[in-house]
């Protein structure tokens, strides 16, 4: 049994949860060019299962604050948003709160760098 090769199964298995809310207040450098962001300010980023929930909170960080979504996907549950500071942190802490409050999610705590 020495030569046979192990095989891994990996399983997706989603629930609904909020994975990462971050906001990084103050980003040096170009990682605003570097991400393909078309404005600067605070960089607020989520990630969320399922997926399509990224929609969801999107439309809801909008609602929240003056921010400009950077970036969704609806296929990995990524959220990028940008915008002051004051503005990205409302905008995250209210996608959370209509995730968890309405939807039923879990999640994560919102952190700052």
């Amino acid at each position: 049994m020495s030569g046979e090769k192990q095989r891994v199964i990996q399983e997706y298995v989603p629930g609904k949860q909020v994975t990462m809310a971050h906001i990084i207040p103050n980003p040096q450098g170009d990682l605003h060019e570097r991400l393909g962001l078309e404005s600067g300010g605070a960089i607020g980023i989520m990630t969320i299962t399922p997926s399509e929930a990224a929609i969801i909170a999107a439309a809801a960080a909008t609602k929240a604050g003056n921010i400009e979504i950077g970036f969704v996907d609806r296929f990995t549950g990524s959220l990028v948003i940008t915008g002051e500071v004051a503005d990205v942190e409302a905008a995250i802490r209210a996608a959370v709160r209509i995730l968890v409050g309405v939807l039923g999610f879990t999640a994560s705590e919102v952190t700052r760098s």
